[in-house]
């Protein structure tokens, strides 16, 4: 008689369900990425939302808290339920002032990038404009620079003594011209700076789609003799919609949480405000903090909900022909005079005018114009001892002043550390979920990855400054590694995962039948086909760690990394110094896009409008 099997308990079914799914290297890579995601995203943005209801020694809460209190609601209640006239004025000039400019800043940003960046991208991938490869290749000079870099040159060109106060700039001295205050500082040049940063965004996005769109819509509503201006607006705005939703997206977050534009052009925002009410109001600026991240969390939502649902159109045709070319007649020549010229603002005249500014004896003020080129000096550059004359207040010159090049040091360091950290993750995340594509895991690993990007970058300084200061290692090149790392996961994900996803899955099972190893699988197989995408998820933090500002500027002492020692430059006063980082960063990071396209043959612009002449 043979004996009846025993039933398997429930707990040993799922126990061994986990030990096959775990055993292919996939899986457990994406459950270990799984958690650390988990805990380096969601436990720095716990710690600063129980910062919020924490009582800080020495700022406003302590002085209203009881004697021993911990923890406390006053900082909420003082923001959004004030109970004297006093506490509204302050909730108003704390909280809603900044908060509604936040908000506007970041709409005209999105309505003016898509603006001029759309413009730009229908003119290069659909008309006959002159000049094609020049201009693409300048117009994504913004965002390739430090984002404050057209801020400063704003503030070069139109402040004036009789309107902002301090040094005449080329305008004033050259024109005789004084643009008005609403012109040289606040919510109007904030919103053309920004939207002209990242007006690339929109160009890229934009630009792709115009490029690799089907002809036989519009072919066919050309037979049907529609007018143009329906076509384009019946037919081809459907179709870049998703391109525009994308940008309108990454734009918000990120101008949301910009830092140095509305700090040079001096527009109350969250993140200027975060940093004025950090040591007396320190609950409170954590509260601004969290309402940035509520923004970041509304934009994921948004983000998951615009792509789950987007149309598809096509037309019961033969195969597409190419996309037919508008011609503009005198007008490809007009059109190409005015971007270059606006290009000649955005992407050539930082660094003329960077490179001025060091040679000035008075920074920011031009009337040596009016006197000639003898006023000029290289005291900036080649002052080699200490001194306190000349307004050089102890430093040496750039050239010789050890700590810039220390600073610089640093930055390079981060910015590798970054690369190497964020482009290796990002790659494994990008694996991993392409392996999984159905699973619900798999998709909250890949959210987790994606999250830090749509979060404002001051929201990620101010989570990570609160959880390295708890654990003791602020101002530390380990703090600014890791938050480099999670904000520029992203960056590598989203490129690996794209590549990943176009990769056949049969090419990896051919080795897995002659039992090859995974290691042996990636470095042999899947990662010299999908090199292009991997080494972008590489370059890409590394280039962005270069300029960044937001993100550090909290984490660190002001001179420990290049970007927060020009912040620190500024405040002292010392413009020519800070000019000269600016001109040393604009040219490191062209130098290295340069190179990279060189080397691998990729760049920003590629397949859009580079190769057109």
């Amino acid at each position: 008689m043979v004996a009846a099997a025993c039933p398997q308990s429930p707990w040993k079914a799922r126990f061994n369900r986990f030990k096959t799914w775990i055993s292919k290297p996939q899986n457990a890579i994406l459950l270990i990425l799984g958690i650390i995601l988990t805990l380096t995203t969601v436990f720095p943005m716990v710690t600063i939302v129980r910062d919020t209801v924490t009582v800080h020694n020495g700022s406003v809460d302590a002085r209203n808290a009881e004697p021993g209190q911990v923890y406390t609601t006053y900082n909420w209640t003082d923001l959004f339920a004030p109970q004297t006239s006093t506490a509204r004025k302050l909730a108003t000039k704390n909280l809603w002032t900044p908060l509604l400019n936040s908000v506007l800043l970041s709409v005209f940003a999105c309505i003016g990038a898509i603006f001029y960046g759309g413009i730009f991208a229908y003119l290069v991938t659909r008309t006959n404009m002159k000049c094609k490869k020049y201009l693409s290749s300048i117009f994504i000079f913004p965002y390739i620079m430090p984002q404050w870099t057209l801020a400063v040159i704003w503030r070069h060109l139109f402040n004036s003594n009789a309107v902002t106060g301090g040094s005449d700039g080329l305008f004033a001295s050259l024109l005789n011209i004084r643009m008005p205050e609403w012109w040289c500082s606040g919510m109007f040049p904030c919103a053309v700076v920004l939207a002209l940063h990242y007006a690339p965004f929109a160009y890229i996005l934009i630009g792709g789609i115009f490029r690799n769109m089907d002809a036989n819509l519009e072919e066919a509503a050309t037979i049907l003799n529609t007018p143009r201006w329906k076509t384009f607006l019946r037919v081809t705005l459907p179709l870049v919609k998703p391109a525009i939703l994308s940008t309108v997206l990454l734009v918000f977050s990120s101008a949301m949480g910009s830092y140095p534009i509305p700090h040079y052009l001096k527009l109350s925002t969250l993140s200027t405000k975060y940093v004025e009410l950090n040591v007396q109001r320190a609950g409170q600026a954590s509260i601004l903090a969290v309402i940035m991240m509520l923004f970041g969390f509304g934009i994921l939502l948004v983000n998951q909900k615009t792509t789950s649902g987007r149309k598809n159109f096509t037309t019961v045709t033969g195969k597409s022909g190419q996309s037919s070319v508008v011609n503009l007649h005198a007008g490809k020549h007009i059109l190409a005079v005015v971007f270059i010229l606006t290009t000649l603002f955005t992407g050539i005249l930082p660094i003329i005018m960077f490179a001025m500014e060091t040679f000035l004896p008075n920074p920011g003020d031009y009337s040596f114009i009016s006197g000639g080129l003898d006023h000029l000096t290289t005291k900036w550059w080649l002052t080699s001892e200490n001194i306190t004359e000349n307004g050089m207040y102890g430093n040496k010159g750039m050239l010789y002043n050890s700590q810039i090049w220390s600073a610089f040091g640093n930055t390079l360091l981060v910015a590798i550390l970054c690369a190497i950290c964020a482009g290796t993750i990002g790659t494994l995340v990008g694996y991993c979920v392409s392996k999984n594509r159905r699973s619900k895991f798999a998709a909250y690993v890949n959210n987790m990855a994606f999250l830090p990007y749509l979060m404002p970058s001051l929201a990620v300084g101010v989570a990570f400054f609160i959880f390295g200061s708890r654990i003791g290692i602020y101002n530390t090149i380990l703090l600014l590694v890791l938050t480099g790392t999670i904000k520029y996961i992203p960056f590598a994900s989203r490129s690996a995962l794209n590549s990943m996803m176009q990769l056949s899955g049969e090419i990896e099972e051919a080795a897995i039948i002659q039992d090859i190893p995974w290691w042996k699988r990636m470095t042999r197989i899947i990662i010299p086909i999908q090199k292009t995408s991997i080494i972008s998820g590489f370059l890409l933090p590394f280039m962005t760690c270069l300029r960044e500002l937001t993100l550090f500027m909290l984490l660190c002492s002001q001179t420990m990394i290049i970007t927060t020692m020009l912040d620190y430059f500024d405040e002292m006063g010392l413009y020519a110094f800070s000019s000269g980082i600016n001109l040393i960063l604009i040219v490191v990071i062209l130098l290295f896009n340069g190179l990279v396209n060189k080397l691998t043959g990729a760049s920003i612009d590629s397949g859009i409008g580079s190769d057109s002449k």
